[in-house]
């Protein structure tokens, strides 16, 4: 493994070379968050051809960074991130930090995606700050001259949260309407949901309790600087 001008003997380099093929980490980041599977590492990444995907998992297998288990009685195979890609989760995780406390957010919020965003709400919901009942919040999501995008998530203690993009026919027990940038900006941490609902950029609908807790039980991106991000991972961990 070379590449011109990088003076290989250097360990910067050689890290670089490794991770430097676009969508790497990326990919490392959506597995780190739990997915395993090929069709969920694609929606966590969806700016990835199918056929990209595959090449660049197995470019990763072929590195060390993952590896491919085979589902049994042929099910779909699974992927999951070795030692040596468990060493960088802290660094990449930095890396997201340093980007955040210094970079121009601004180009991002121009290629905003709303699949992306409900995605990753799915594994950020705090369930001590909720009743202990099953109940369903759909997101109705807004963007200037785009159809609203709506989605559910049926959130269901002691087993996880399902996103539906089809209506599951439940009765919704809170509707989170929003313009998507405010909602995106709000669980990023450049703004915060108290500011957004009082500009009112979004508007929740439903269950007093739940609208009012918003921030406790929806738990916003690591990179917010948020503690009950460390919360929820703590939980999640167990």
């Amino acid at each position: 493994m070379s590449s011109p001008g990088y003076a290989l003997f250097c360990p910067v380099s050689m890290a670089c070379l490794l991770l430097e093929p676009r969508w790497t980490m990326l990919i490392l980041c959506e597995m780190y968050s739990g997915s395993e599977r090929f069709s969920d590492i694609q929606r966590g990444v969806p700016g990835m051809s199918p056929s990209l995907l595959s090449r660049r998992l197995k470019e990763m297998q072929q590195s060390g960074l993952i590896e491919r288990v085979p589902g049994s009685r042929g099910g779909q195979a699974s992927y999951i991130t070795t030692p040596m890609a468990d060493e960088l989760r802290p660094i990449i995780g930095a890396l997201g930090d340093w980007a955040h406390r210094n970079l121009d957010p601004e180009p991002g919020y121009q290629a905003l995606d709303a699949r992306v965003l409900m995605w990753n709400l799915r594994r950020k919901v705090n369930y001590a700050a909720l009743p202990n009942r099953r109940a369903v919040v759909k997101f109705t999501l807004t963007e200037a001259e785009k159809p609203d995008y709506e989605a559910w998530l049926v959130l269901r203690p002691g087993h996880g949260t399902d996103l539906c993009m089809i209506d599951p026919k439940d009765e919704v027990d809170l509707f989170v309407q929003a313009d998507l940038r405010a909602f995106t900006e709000a669980f990023m941490g450049h703004s915060t949901f108290a500011r957004e609902i009082d500009a009112g950029r979004i508007e929740l609908i439903g269950d007093a309790a739940m609208a009012r807790s918003l921030s406790k039980w929806l738990i916003r991106s690591r990179f917010s600087g948020d503690p009950q991000d460390m919360l929820h991972l703590d939980h999640a961990a167990e």
